[in-house]
């Protein structure tokens, strides 16, 4: 699996945690900025990261910032990017069970360290339960 992932400054840190996460677990990353610490806009990045989901150059995106908020929001501007704020393990499996997230937003600055990677962990291995659920995602993308 491709993962795209992107991040501003305030998401920088729990970025390469994610990363180096993700190479020891054999996943393919495709890493979109932020670079450092400094100050920066994370639309910069994430738009982009977006955009590789949205044409299947990835399989999937992680966006990081100091909350998620923006991330999200910035990621979900794009057709076929279902972007899930999720801040504990629950919202990261129900995001993919109900709503095929294909893309996670995580907050470095709400989301405490050593919760980090077990979201990362259920959100790329929990299963699409697919059924009632299917109709719900087909009304949301023929709206836009």
């Amino acid at each position: 699996m491709k993962i795209a992932v992107a991040s501003d400054h305030a998401g920088f840190r729990y970025k390469g945690l994610v990363k180096a996460h993700l190479a020891r677990k054999s996943y393919e990353v495709l890493d979109f900025g932020t670079d450092s610490e400094a100050q920066c806009d994370y639309p910069d990045f994430v738009i982009p990261a977006a955009k590789a989901l949205r044409d299947q150059k990835v399989d999937r995106a992680i966006v990081l910032g100091g909350s998620g908020n923006g991330e999200a929001m910035a990621a979900n501007r794009f057709r076929g990017v279902r972007c899930c704020l999720c801040l504990n393990v629950q919202l990261a499996k129900l995001a993919r069970m109900h709503n095929d997230s294909n893309a996670l937003a995580l907050g470095q600055r709400i989301i405490p360290e050593d919760q980090l990677l077990e979201i990362v962990d259920a959100w790329l291995i929990t299963p699409f339960d697919g059924g009632r659920h299917i109709s719900r995602l087909t009304k949301i993308e023929s709206s836009s």
